[in-house]
């Protein structure tokens, strides 16, 4: 077991606001969601043998675990999916009900945590675990929770940040410790607990899931002023989420920083 060095309290005490534009917490959405979800989609199409853009197929069941605010979870709604998700920060989760309220979508919440989903064995098609896996006590128990919690032939997709020198200069020296660049004045991540893409497929396979494919999460952009952008957000003339649209996150080549994939319940 890992002892967790980082604040994960901070999803309580700004939680309640994840869907403002001006929250730091934004920047999973902006362009985070539909640069993912875009993977996600596309991988739920080859593995289920449907499209997955409207909501005329037999619904399938997903769990979002860690689901935050909701941003991913709305997604999965919107195309047709059964969907729960749990989270350890009630703030989190109560912001997530009003959002799917405000937005007429039918989605379960429930506060929990990855070591001890709670939900039966076996009763999930989807799960999907993004933003999250970097930030638990327990890998191998989430992992293992997983795969208890889907069904066989079940898809598993994340994402999640791996353990470099480039992820260190990104994630924890702009973002994290560098004054005029960092996003929280608090740890929100801690370097030893980033996951190598070896780590984690040893882990899933030994508990059942194998991993398909990984491939890098990052930004698209190509314009070098995006990085003067850090020093600028968080003011009146530029917000987190239209920071994140400009970075135009999504599918690249390098998994240098942070990577996606999916793997499959044998």
């Amino acid at each position: 077991m890992v002892r967790v060095a980082i604040d994960n309290d901070i999803y309580n005490r700004v939680g309640e606001t994840w869907w403002d534009e001006d929250n730091p917490l934004n920047l999973l959405h902006g362009s985070m969601t539909p640069g993912r979800f875009a993977y996600f989609q596309k991988i739920l199409g080859e593995r289920v043998g449907r499209d997955f853009t409207g909501p005329d197929f037999t619904p399938l069941r997903a769990l979002d675990i860690g689901s935050g605010g909701g941003f991913l979870a709305e997604q999965f709604a919107r195309i047709g999916f059964q969907v729960v998700g749990v989270d350890p920060s009630p703030v989190s989760v109560d912001a997530a009900r009003r959002h799917a309220a405000a937005s007429a979508l039918e989605i379960e919440y429930r506060i929990g945590v990855g070591e001890r989903l709670p939900v039966p064995d076996a009763t999930f098609d989807v799960a999907y675990c993004c933003d999250v896996l970097e930030h638990v006590s327990d890998l191998d128990a989430v992992i293992a929770e997983t795969a208890r919690v889907l069904e066989p032939g079940g898809l598993y997709l994340f994402d999640t940040i791996n353990r470099t020198r480039t992820s260190k200069l990104i994630a924890i020296k702009i973002l994290q410790e560098w004054r005029l660049t960092r996003v929280f004045d608090t740890p929100i991540h801690e370097w030893s607990m980033f996951i190598t893409p070896a780590e984690l497929v040893r882990v899933t396979e030994r508990h059942g899931l194998s991993v398909g494919e990984i491939v890098g999460l990052g930004p698209r952009a190509k314009n070098p002023l995006r990085l003067l952008d850090f020093v600028r957000v968080g003011g009146s003339s530029l917000s987190y989420g239209e920071l994140s649209r400009r970075l135009d996150f999504g599918q690249i080549r390098s998994t240098a920083n942070s990577y996606m994939g999916y793997a499959v319940k044998r």
